[in-house]
């Protein structure tokens, strides 16, 4: 074709994020009965039934655009956090976010400091809008090099993003760390900060309370998800707390209807189960404890996180490892094409899907190792 549309020249840059295989799609390709999915980090149960009640009342209301302004859900998110109503905004998911962000305050030849490797949608979607990204790698602990990423700030430097905990390693930030780096940057350098794990987190005495920041730094962007340890990942909802200044920036950005009417009801109702999601937080961090004991007694080596996933190192046979728990019925994420080269990453199920890749990573092991 002599004419083709041609692209945005950064497209060419990039490449695409890859979503861990659906179940069903497993299951008619390898004509499998029984299929874990482990890859993608969700909660392994359905939210509780009070939000599936509110999911189906939500059904009469879809003739309707949704409140635009997501006004009780952000009412309910101030009382829940103690934090103005003018300082919240809310996402189709916490990775619309971080577009928003990039969308509204980022102009060609901005620089982004990331670490290396981290959650690949902030490179991504930073070449998209033109940023030149840098690149600090974590340290030999697997941790973000704060220093490091320091000592990369120039007259360009637009915006720091931080996962804290980190995708795919899992390690965290502590508070006096993170607070003694945010002392030392610049206030017009957007620090971001993204909490899409922080319910498993928090379990850590010295994980950052964050929300202490936004009384005394206008430069912060601190998000959060509901798809995570609340179990909302199919509606797409996100929130982030920031100073009105910086709000008042993304609402501008942001699509007009960007949050759908049943993602906001289900979501308002979850933050009223917390004993959902004390169960789902305990029952995961005890699960995972299961896998790191189950993997100590294979001598296999994994970085313990504060998340709902366990990285675990396999060697150079990551493709083939991955292949073979994939025939088992057993879908993990290769990190690879993240960075994190020899690992793959289990998100911790239900017992029995724990059990199941126990069972397989045993028999490949038996098979003859794989480091």
């Amino acid at each position: 074709m002599k004419h083709r549309p041609e692209s945005i020249k950064e497209l060419h840059l990039i490449n695409p994020y890859i979503p861990g295989k659906p179940i069903e799609e497993v299951k008619r390709l390898l004509k499998i009965d029984k299929v874990y999915k482990l890859a993608s980090n969700e909660n392994p149960f359905p939210p509780p039934l009070s939000v599936r009640k509110e999911i189906i009342n939500s059904i009469n209301c879809l003739n309707r655009y949704p409140d635009a302004s997501s006004f009780y859900l952000k009412r309910e998110l101030s009382k829940r956090f103690k934090v103005s109503k003018s300082k919240i905004f809310l996402g189709n998911g916490s990775d619309e976010i971080i577009t928003l962000v990039l969308k509204a305050f980022i102009n060609k030849g901005d620089e982004v400091i990331i670490s290396f490797p981290t959650f690949l949608i902030y490179k991504i979607q930073s070449i998209l809008f033109r940023a030149k990204v840098v690149e600090v790698p974590i340290n030999k602990d697997y941790r973000y090099d704060l220093w490091g990423m320091f000592n990369k700030i120039t007259k360009r430097t637009k915006i720091i993003f931080i996962a804290n905990p980190d995708n795919p390693t899992g390690t965290y930030i502590n508070e006096r760390e993170l607070f003694s780096f945010i002392r030392k940057i610049r206030r017009n350098i957007i620090i971001y900060l993204d909490e899409a794990y922080f319910e498993y987190a928090l379990k850590e005495r010295d994980y950052p309370r964050s929300l202490k920041l936004l009384d005394r730094y206008e430069n912060i962007i601190i998000s959060r998800t509901f798809s995570k340890a609340r179990g909302l990942a199919g509606l797409r909802i996100g929130y982030a707390f920031s100073s009105p200044f910086l709000v008042s920036f993304l609402e501008k950005v942001r699509e007009p209807f960007n949050v759908n009417s049943i993602a906001q009801r289900a979501a308002l109702q979850s933050l009223k189960d917390e004993k959902y999601l004390k169960k789902v937080v305990d029952f995961t961090l005890q699960q995972k404890e299961y896998i790191y004991s189950q993997l100590s007694k294979m001598k296999v080596k994994f970085i313990p996180t504060a998340t709902n996933f366990v990285p675990v190192y396999v060697g150079e046979n990551v493709d083939k490892v991955c292949s073979f728990l994939l025939k088992e019925g057993i879908i993990v994420r290769n990190l690879n094409s993240w960075g994190l080269k020899g690992f793959i990453r289990v998100t911790v199920g239900k017992i029995s899907e724990n059990k199941a890749f126990i069972k397989a990573f045993r028999k490949m092991m038996q098979r003859g190792g794989i480091v």
